[in-house]
């Protein structure tokens, strides 16, 4: 039998769901057609957050592909790893010029103890986000990605995330980001579940 304390922890479970439809009738909807989300989950630490960096602003086939190819490269990714890598380097292994900059960045943060993995996890959300975004090239979307994916923290919603909004717009004829950060006011304190349903109906309807 499944650890109930464990499930509760997991930000797709089957209360919260009960819950979040109650408030809004389209995850009802999402659920009949699609079924629920999966509960993505990652490991916390540094491995996951230069994958997600990987994942800015490229579809995550590529940035699969770069990261597979990355830690085929090194054989395992660690921070001193990532900082012996030249720039050509980088590059054979489809890392560009900027995102070469940010692990850089990031592996430097975690050697000098600017980020402590293992205490974000019962670290105050804001100091969390202040440790973080103050690495160059990660700001709100990998911070929020890096919070619901790895941390499994409920009530998070990436604004910054195109293929959520761009769902939303979809199916509540909104159009501007405000309208939308209204809407969203409904969900909590379970947004990261209504994350996960977008990006599941997003997926399912394009057969990823």
């Amino acid at each position: 039998m499944a650890d109930t304390a464990y499930l509760k922890q997991q930000i797709v479970n089957l209360n919260d769901i009960k819950k979040l439809k109650k408030r809004d009738s389209i995850f009802t909807k999402i659920a009949d057609q699609y079924g629920n989300p999966p509960n993505w989950k990652r490991d916390q630490g540094f491995v996951s957050l230069c994958r997600i960096i990987l994942e800015q602003q490229v579809s995550l086939m590529a940035a699969k592909a770069h990261f597979i190819k990355l830690n085929s490269y090194l054989k395992g990714i660690s921070p001193r790893k990532i900082l012996k890598l030249t720039d050509k380097e980088m590059l054979e292994c489809q890392i560009s010029r900027q995102k070469a900059i940010y692990l850089r960045e990031l592996a430097s943060a975690v050697i000098d103890k600017r980020i402590i993995f293992n205490r974000m996890e019962n670290q105050d959300a804001l100091e969390t986000k202040k440790q973080l975004t103050g690495i160059k090239g990660i700001g709100d979307w990998t911070y929020d990605i890096y919070l619901m994916f790895c941390l499994q923290k409920k009530d998070i919603f990436p604004f910054g995330d195109i293929a959520i909004i761009n769902t939303i717009k979809e199916l509540y004829s909104l159009k501007t980001l405000e309208e939308i950060k209204i809407l969203a006011e409904n969900w909590k304190p379970y947004r990261s579940l209504a994350a996960y349903f977008f990006w599941h109906y997003y997926l399912r309807k394009r057969n990823r």
